[in-house]
């Protein structure tokens, strides 16, 4: 039974609870000065605060120096096992084309669909093995990732394994979401109807029969899956036992946003083109809004309305969404600066964003996502005094030390 004392935290600060928070309670942060934790056999034990140190003999005791200490951090949505780049899509966007135009031209998904399909589950397995380090240096200590770059049976299943691997051999936890419907594959151009068939008749029993998912997500968009398509797809992932996730008004606001409130979706994605109507349904609904501002950043567009929505009572989640395509950054710490200066949200906020939120949209709010008494020992070690010099930061990693289920991985 290993013992670990973390003490000389300057300020401890994390949401409390293991529900999403939302309307003023999204700003509401525990803020202990002078804190220590103690850590047993990878679950916080004890957290003091103002000089006190935990009784009892460390195996092991690390030194906070002063620093801020949180939460570790919670990345709800990314696409991090793909095959290939995309680097050359830099030159036709610079021309003028946008996300529709490439993606009708053969490219966006349909190209990492092609690369991916030509790599072996090794390769991806070792490529994506890199980006979790990269993010787990970066402070990310649980993630989400999405199939979505197979579209058929057999690379949607390599895909699955693949996130399988990652979440057994890499110290970070992984949460699998199942992506089939990310855009119509070539053999099925013309015919997303068929696709969205086969996808509900064989895709998703053999997923379920091997356990290689626990939440399924589309891409509902114009030009990719309308919302009666999308409706299909979730309702026959409900019937098997998947939890709900959707791509919504990322781009048009098509019934994507409403769908999601309606069917009681976990969460929503992207939502930079919401209307009123579509809050309205997710506030209904109790569906966190999942939003990404380093797309909005990368494509040069609009910023989702985070600030509106939580003023509408709407959990509101912040993550990376890395992906070759629309945003190839997985940096977790930039996408809250942006939260802070493009979202306009306090520091308290954008904490919660990246970490309680994402954890409860991600169905894992009851182990990670705060600091306290039973939950895993996820936490950084800033150099920073505070989180808003984290939000205030940007350009440069400030997360100094890493403690992922009580063992110091950085």
């Amino acid at each position: 039974m290993k013992r670990t004392l973390v003490k000389n935290i300057g300020i401890l600060q994390t949401p409390a609870g293991c529900y999403s928070h939302k309307g003023s309670k999204q700003g509401v942060n525990l803020k202990l000065k002078d804190a220590a934790i103690a850590i047993e056999d990878g679950l916080i034990r004890e957290i003091t605060e103002d000089g006190k140190l935990p009784e009892g003999e460390f195996d092991e005791v690390i030194d906070a120096e002063g620093n801020l200490v949180t939460p570790g951090l919670v990345d709800g949505h990314t696409h991090l096992v793909f095959g290939g780049y995309r680097q050359h899509e830099i030159a036709m966007k610079l021309a003028g084309a946008d996300y529709l135009d490439i993606l009708k031209a053969g490219g966006g998904i349909l190209d990492t669909v092609r690369k991916t399909r030509e790599a072996t589950e090794e390769e991806l397995v070792e490529k994506s093995m890199g980006f979790l380090d990269e993010m787990l240096n970066l402070g990310v200590t649980t993630t989400e990732i999405k199939s979505g770059y197979g579209l058929d049976l057999e690379n949607e299943l390599k895909l699955l394994r693949v996130i399988r691997t990652l979440g057994e051999k890499h110290a970070m936890d992984v949460v699998p979401t199942f992506m089939g419907p990310h855009a119509v594959p070539p053999e099925y151009e013309g015919r997303g109807d068929e696709y969205i068939d086969m996808v509900c008749s064989t895709m998703l029993p053999e997923i379920r029969k091997e356990n290689l998912a626990e939440f399924c997500d589309v891409f509902t968009e114009d030009s990719v899956f309308n919302a009666e398509q999308s409706r299909r797809y979730m309702t026959c992932a409900r019937s098997l036992g998947f939890e709900l996730k959707i791509h919504a008004d990322e781009i048009e606001a098509i019934g994507g946003s409403e769908l999601a409130g309606e069917m009681g979706a976990a969460s929503a994605e992207h939502l930079i083109a919401i209307t009123e109507s579509g809050m309205e349904a997710l506030a209904a609904g109790g569906t966190t809004a999942m939003c990404l501002p380093a797309t909005s950043f990368y494509l040069d567009k609009t910023y989702a309305p985070a600030r509106k929505m939580i003023e509408k009572g709407i959990p509101v989640a912040i993550a990376s969404d890395f992906n070759p395509g629309s945003c190839p950054s997985l940096n977790l710490q930039f996408a809250a600066n942006l939260g802070s200066l493009k979202y306009k949200l306090t520091p308290e906020e954008v904490l919660t964003a990246i970490t309680i939120n994402p954890a409860c949209a991600i169905d894992r709010g009851d182990v990670v996502g705060t600091l306290e008494k039973g939950k895993q020992a996820d936490l950084v070690i800033w150099d920073a005094p505070d989180f808003e010099m984290i939000c205030y930061r940007f350009g440069s990693n400030l997360a100094k030390h890493v403690i992922k289920n009580g063992e110091l991985v950085k």
